[in-house]
């Protein structure tokens, strides 16, 4: 197994918990952050951009301002297991926009979804007529988000 990691120093780290707070940030902004230049701010954030150790850039939206009241966690177990079943069953949450992650797991439960939706009735239908409709899905169990005590953080670098 190869191992992935940037080397990072202690700038670099001190540049990306910046752009964490705010990837708006302009190189200009950046260095007198960091007590660099304009150019080295923004050779270093190319550098960084480059290596993949930054993804890219996103806009964090307001989920309740856009109508959708209801977050929820399913736990997703499927009946039998191997690579076309996995296959099949990726390529079909690949498709559904309101299941925005998913993670493989260890345990009793295949997969962990979160999933964003207008209501209960549009859950329900996510839940019955998308999930357990689903040939190689054997068992689903869902967990609706009451409130969520921290946002999701930036990386602890």
């Amino acid at each position: 197994m190869q191992d992935s990691r940037v080397t990072l120093d202690d700038t670099d780290l001190r540049l990306l918990a910046a752009l964490q707070r705010d990837a708006h940030l302009t190189a200009e902004a950046l260095g007198s952050e960091l007590n660099l230049s304009a150019s080295q701010a923004g050779r270093r954030r190319q550098r960084l951009e480059a290596s993949g150790a930054i993804r890219g850039y996103t806009a964090r939206l307001d989920p309740e301002g856009l109508g959708l009241a209801v977050q929820a966690f399913i736990q997703v177990t499927l009946e039998r297991h191997g690579p076309e079943q996995a296959k099949s069953f990726s390529r079909m949450v690949e498709t559904r926009p309101e299941i925005v992650s998913a993670w493989t797991l260890t345990g009793d439960a295949d997969y962990l979804l979160r999933a964003y939706t207008t209501g209960l009735r549009a859950l329900h239908t996510l839940i019955h007529e998308v999930l357990l409709s689903h040939p190689t899905v054997a068992r689903v169990q869902s967990q609706i988000v009451m409130d969520q005590l921290k946002a999701d953080a930036p990386l602890p670098l």
